[in-house]
């Protein structure tokens, strides 16, 4: 049932409702793991020792699915949508399963990858399917849905992994996605009939897969762990980097060549992608620069409570969905390139009021300045998103969706190495007491969020103005 024609009621009432429920539930698993292990690490290390290895428990889950969401799109392209989304929940409950028997912390590294790999294709599939059920004027309802969920688990995560933690036991993080994994498999195999005009293009392009991988995983490791695990320059990172340049250049002349290439260099000539592609990187910098720094901000400056500090940055999330729902009736209205620019605006007021931002702040501010970037991101994020869908057929929509979700992951990457570089030079060697010194650089941070905030109104301005519109 893939079209983009039929007209009907949106919502989990409606004849599709199941399936929206399922992709609903297949959302929740990937954004629910993204923040419910935070507040359970301490509990953990002390199980496990390692404490000083613990943040690869982020670091790899974000590389490996950062890594392969560009592979998934063109499987989902010639194979179709619903393979790939089962095979993905499968990785992702067997990942989950090894995380809550880990004897180890070596060994919960490396069943993070393995759940990494699921989530790789679970989030992107999710969104592509949306794109293949919903209509124009109903995709933009259907994100909000979508939305809803990263913001609920924005909040219940860290909740629900001190509860676990804390009173019963840490392995339940993990264990408690078997269920959730079952139930959204069965949902997608009993409701969702997939019968597309999928394309076979012959053999898969393995060698691209392989240079993909390795090329874009090393870059997203140099990143994450520049300036942690080794010095910028120290030989470790000139070889990850290296590697990782040369993997892609070598990957470029592969796929110029291949019959059936795993992600087609057609994605870096058509305006509309490379547009939405640019804002994704961007949302990708900005929500790991607020999510980082706002929380250290309230706490070491503002001297708030670590669940209040958590609370202040929910709020971005709470105003997200708010937007993203009504985003359909604006860009229907106004054009995806005017909703963008509207949004782009009104987060660059949020972002520049962080920079008001003091010790004599409150973090009532702070929440009000993320709240405000959240209404703005609704208004940039869907209907980018959606005008890179309509952009292409049913047979390249896996590619595209996959593109944008792979840029805003390089975002995130490239946020963690700049500001992390950022606010580590500035608190080198600082003679003045920690709070006002903390503020001086984490205010450097909202100054490059604000930035980002700019140039995201210049790649708006590549968007089509009206749904259907030429963006080629």
């Amino acid at each position: 049932m893939a079209t983009d024609t039929v007209e009907s009621s949106v919502g989990l009432r409606s004849e599709r409702g199941a399936v929206l429920g399922a992709l609903m539930l297949s959302t929740g698993l990937v954004a629910l793991d993204s923040t419910i292990i935070a507040t359970a690490i301490l509990t953990i290390t002390q199980n496990l020792g390692g404490f000083a290895q613990f943040p690869w428990l982020f670091s790899i889950y974000l590389l490996a699915q950062a890594a392969t969401v560009p592979i998934y799109g063109k499987l989902a392209d010639t194979f179709g949508r619903k393979p790939v989304l089962l095979f993905g929940i499968a990785v992702f409950a067997v990942g989950s399963l090894l995380c809550g028997l880990a004897t180890s912390m070596l060994g919960l590294i490396v069943f993070r990858a393995i759940q990494g790999l699921g989530a790789g294709a679970v989030q992107p599939m999710t969104l592509t399917i949306a794109g293949d059920l919903y209509t124009l004027s109903e995709r933009a309802k259907v994100q909000g849905y979508l939305a809803a969920v990263w913001a609920t688990s924005s909040v219940l995560g860290p909740l629900l992994g001190g509860l676990f933690s804390e009173y019963l036991s840490w392995r339940l993080i993990f264990l408690v996605n078997l269920p959730l994994s079952a139930l959204a498999a069965w949902m997608i195999v009993r409701h969702f009939k997939e019968a597309a005009p999928r394309r076979r293009h012959g053999a898969i392009d393995y060698p691209g897969a392989v240079l993909l991988t390795l090329g874009a995983g090393a870059v997203i490791l140099g990143l994450l762990e520049g300036g942690h695990s080794w010095a910028w320059t120290s030989p470790a990172s000139l070889c990850v980097f290296g590697g990782g340049v040369l993997a892609l250049a070598v990957f470029t002349v592969v796929e110029r060549r291949a019959a059936n290439p795993i992600l087609p260099l057609w994605v870096l000539t058509r305006r509309v992608l490379v547009a939405t592609s640019v804002i994704s990187l961007l949302v990708g910098a900005v929500l790991l620069g607020l999510t980082s720094y706002v929380p250290t901000f309230a706490q070491g400056v503002l001297g708030s409570s670590a669940l209040i500090a958590g609370l202040t940055v929910g709020a971005l999330t709470l105003g997200w969905p708010i937007t993203g729902t009504l985003a359909g009736k604006v860009y229907l209205r106004i054009g995806f390139r005017n909703s963008a620019l509207i949004g782009s605006g009104i987060a660059i007021l949020g972002a520049a009021s962080l920079l008001l931002a003091g010790v004599e702040s409150t973090v009532w501010q702070l929440a009000g300045s993320c709240f405000l970037i959240g209404l703005g991101m609704g208004l940039v994020s869907t209907p980018s998103i959606i005008a890179a869908q309509s952009s292409a057929p049913w047979h390249e929509r896996g590619v595209v969706t996959s593109t944008t979700m792979f840029a805003r992951s390089i975002g995130s990457a490239v946020g963690v190495a700049v500001f992390g570089a950022v606010v580590n030079s500035q608190l080198h060697g600082a003679n003045r007491p920690a709070p006002a010194a903390l503020a001086d650089a984490v205010h450097l941070v909202f100054l490059g969020v604000t930035a980002a905030a700019v140039v995201m109104i210049l790649a708006a301005l590549m968007l089509p103005g009206r749904p259907g519109a030429d963006a080629r």
